[in-house]
């Protein structure tokens, strides 16, 4: 079978999940109501999603002819693109790179993905005016990493290091920009392991202040509600330590920033 996302001309933003047959594509919603409209949801339903659409292709029923259609792509908002860096082994060569021993993965953000047959956009200049006005709120994150693969592994690149899953607590609520009672860009800020302080600062020593991120930012993607920044980590990390301090099992984190609230992960 071949799978695809479309919108019927005229109908742009209704997107459905069809399958391509021999006169057209099957519109699968319209041969069965009760399936869903993306391709993400399709996919979640497994075999029975499969199946469906293996009766409705032997059907032949529900056909949109392809004059008719706009092919989107095959999977749209996908929770991660994962990608490989230096997966050939003539890439590697033209540059002087050595062949990787294990997959070097980097990613790219889902807004990042267009249609099969749309244009591909040249960023543009942002600008830095509004954009507090574009931030719903604060919260408290700790951006948990692992060092060993942040710099021994995956050439060197942060990504795995970071994103082990549990590896960004958030919490322990989002507190609306206008409700808060000082200057976000002048809080106490500190992490504690076991109950003793190991990192401290103020965020009136961030480099690149929220608006700014946010401008830099949303010149090369596009902004949703609900998306997060994670602004900084203050002095203290253990990996800098001498002798370097690591979490470990049976550790107690609690990140804190001054009017914003505190939150508290066991390491296991």
């Amino acid at each position: 079978m071949r799978l695809v996302q479309f919108c019927r001309r005229g109908a742009e933003g209704s997107v459905r999940v069809g399958v391509e047959g021999q006169s057209g594509v099957i519109d699968l919603k319209a041969f069965d109501p009760s399936l869903p409209s993306t391709m993400r949801k399709f996919l979640e339903l497994g075999e029975k999603g499969m199946g469906c659409a293996e009766r409705a292709l032997s059907s032949g029923d529900c056909v949109v002819p392809r004059s008719d259609i706009q092919l989107l792509s095959p999977v749209t908002g996908p929770d991660k693109v994962v990608c490989v860096g230096l997966n050939y082994r003539d890439h590697c060569l033209e540059q002087n790179a050595p062949i990787p021993t294990e997959p070097i993965i980097f990613s790219k953000f889902p807004s990042a993905i267009t249609g099969p047959y749309d244009d591909i956009q040249l960023p543009e200049e942002s600008q830095e005016d509004d954009a507090l006005a574009h931030v719903a709120g604060f919260t408290v994150a700790n951006d948990v990493s692992a060092r060993d693969w942040q710099m021994k592994k995956n050439g060197k690149q942060w990504l795995l290091g970071k994103t082990f899953d549990t590896f960004c607590p958030l919490g322990p609520a989002l507190v609306t920009t206008s409700a808060l009672k000082a200057d976000v860009h002048n809080l106490g800020i500190r992490c504690l392991v076991n109950g003793e302080v190991v990192q401290e600062s103020n965020t009136n020593q961030l480099i690149f202040k929220t608006e700014k991120l946010v401008a830099w930012v949303s010149q090369f993607v596009t902004l949703c509600p609900g998306d997060v920044f994670l602004t900084g980590t203050p002095p203290g990390v253990g990996v800098f330590r001498k002798p370097p301090v690591f979490l470990k099992k049976g550790d107690m984190v609690e990140c804190q920033i001054e009017g914003i609230g505190s939150i508290r992960n066991a390491v296991v």
